[in-house]
């Protein structure tokens, strides 16, 4: 029989979007049952340490979460005040003047084992095709501020697209907090001002708050946020930093009142140093300027923000700052990093919240006993180092193939270095039209061709295997596709008043 050593106890360190996301199904499936706590989990979190608070965009994935979880979908939209996400729409990417957008979904069905954008570029080449865009039925739903989720079995212009959510970060971090105490995590509240650890291997036994209570732990989650409490303080496991190839270090956040259209989409506008986001919530519109302090001011960067909102400021920004990478490791030893403690890469394609997803379910699947077993942690840290890795060439992509030449920070851009990956993904697409993926978990083929092509890359050659379909009834098919496309939204509601129709939040949450 093998020697069973069952987690005892797990400790996580740090509350937050991080902290409760990873507590929910820890909770779900570890916590109080029939025969009481089959493990522990105590999550401690302070009052007096702030959250980033800034990831309120999602990705499709996290509606899937949200089913494991079991959450009522109509409840947790009231809860969060949140609104429906089908893509985020770029301006001034690329050039001066540029607008494409990267939809959730594919551009209509495969044919013949080739994804239908390809059969698409084959015709753009020969001429007389508008815009790859008018087959994405998220983006036609997003230029219309048309939103109802998919409908049917049946592959059809009704179900041809995904979608997120916007949310506020803060009201979801509330909602899954009620869950997981709900399914027995115990919440602790306090400062931890020391770590002990095991002599000989370093194993983190124990944590002590400012009160004197000592909380002791088989499994640490750090989730400390940018402070890296346990996987830097004490583990020293070291960090990669990125910001040669994502020179943005600096932000600054803040609210404005909510202005109508509700539009289903994040919006990302190209500054001369930077970036400004733009999320709406059911509530209130979140906005950012990402920016790289060597090329502007702070204070102009809050000026540039500021001149830029589309409604009454809500309040003053909120000065943030941070280096672009990730850890070198995090899981080490018996300590595992999921959040910000983990790494960070600029909020350019809300994949911040996937990142903890991903860290928490990548957990869950190799979940060790006592010992921790170190093979266990070199697959946890081999899966998310290539998912960091593939996520962070994609947001290289959007300042790499920029046109502009307006700013030293845009013709630094342009001019930097890159990953080999990116280079070769770069090329494949240039000379043959092809989409490597490296990272199944991470951004699949449509959005790479979004991307390659709404910055302005073009492939130079085909797939020869697309000439073996006849073009001219491939160009019946593509005409059929857009006008099912078209009907298809012109029959589905105004988003906001699909919101107001069926989950809208209720006045006394609004003030939250």
């Amino acid at each position: 029989m093998p020697d069973d050593q069952p987690l005892r106890r797990i400790v996580i360190v740090g509350g937050g979007t991080a902290g409760w996301m990873t507590a929910a199904p820890l909770g779900q499936l570890m916590g109080q049952g029939e025969h009481g706590a089959r493990c522990e989990i105590v999550l401690i979190e302070s009052p007096e340490i702030g959250t980033v608070g800034v990831g309120e965009a999602t990705l499709p994935t996290i509606r899937f979460y949200n089913r494991t979880l079991e959450l009522d979908s109509a409840e947790f939209i009231r809860k969060t005040q949140a609104t429906f996400k089908l893509g985020i729409e770029f301006k001034d990417w690329g050039h001066v003047g540029n607008r494409f957008f990267h939809g959730f979904g594919e551009f209509g069905p495969a044919i013949q084992n080739r994804s239908s954008v390809m059969h698409w570029l084959r015709l753009h080449g020969l001429g007389g095709m508008d815009s790859h865009e008018h087959w994405s039925t998220a983006t036609v739903m997003a230029r219309h501020n048309r939103f109802v989720p998919p409908d049917g079995d049946v592959a059809s212009a009704a179900n041809a697209y995904s979608y997120a959510f916007h949310f506020d970060a803060g009201l979801y971090a509330a909602y899954l907090r009620d869950y997981a105490m709900a399914r027995g995590v115990q919440r602790e509240e306090g400062t931890i001002v020391d770590v002990s650890v095991r002599p000989g291997d370093g194993f983190v036994t124990a944590v002590t708050l400012a009160d004197g209570r000592r909380i002791e732990g088989d499994l640490f989650i750090d989730c400390s946020g940018f402070r890296a409490l346990l996987i830097e303080g004490v583990c020293r496991a070291g960090y990669h930093d990125w910001t040669h190839w994502l020179p943005c270090d600096s932000a600054q956040a803040v609210p404005c009142a909510r202005v109508e259209p509700l539009t289903p989409y994040t919006m990302s506008t190209a500054h001369g140093a930077g970036w400004q986001w733009r999320i709406p919530l059911q509530h209130r519109t979140g906005n950012g300027h990402v920016y790289c302090s060597a090329h502007i001011s702070d204070d102009e960067a809050g000026r540039v923000l500021m001149r830029n909102l589309d409604g009454a400021p809500l309040g003053d920004p909120r000065q943030l700052r941070f280096k672009t990478g990730m850890r070198r490791k995090a899981w080490d030893r018996n300590v595992v990093a999921i959040g910000l403690s983990s790494g960070f890469v600029e909020p350019l394609e809300s994949t911040s919240i996937q990142l903890i997803m991903d860290g928490v379910g990548r957990l869950i699947e190799l979940l060790p006993d006592r010992r921790c077993d170190r093979r266990l942690a070199d697959e946890y840290n081999r899966r998310m180092t290539q998912q960091y890795e593939s996520i962070r060439d994609f947001i290289v992509l959007h300042y790499k193939l920029t046109q502009r030449d307006d700013s030293e920070f845009w013709r630094y851009c342009a001019a930097m270095p890159i990953p080999d990956t990116l280079h070769h993904q770069i090329e494949l697409f240039r000379q043959s039209g092809r989409v490597a993926i490296l990272d199944p978990d991470s951004f699949a083929e449509p959005s790479w061709v979004s991307l390659f092509l709404g910055l302005g890359l073009w492939p130079q050659r085909h797939d020869p295997l697309l000439a073996q379909i006849d073009e001219q009834a491939l160009r019946q098919h593509f005409q059929r596709l857009r006008q099912a496309i078209k009907q298809t939204v012109d029959a589905m509601p105004d988003h906001g008043a699909f919101i107001d129709r069926h989950v809208k939040a209720a006045a006394m949450e609004v003030a939250a």
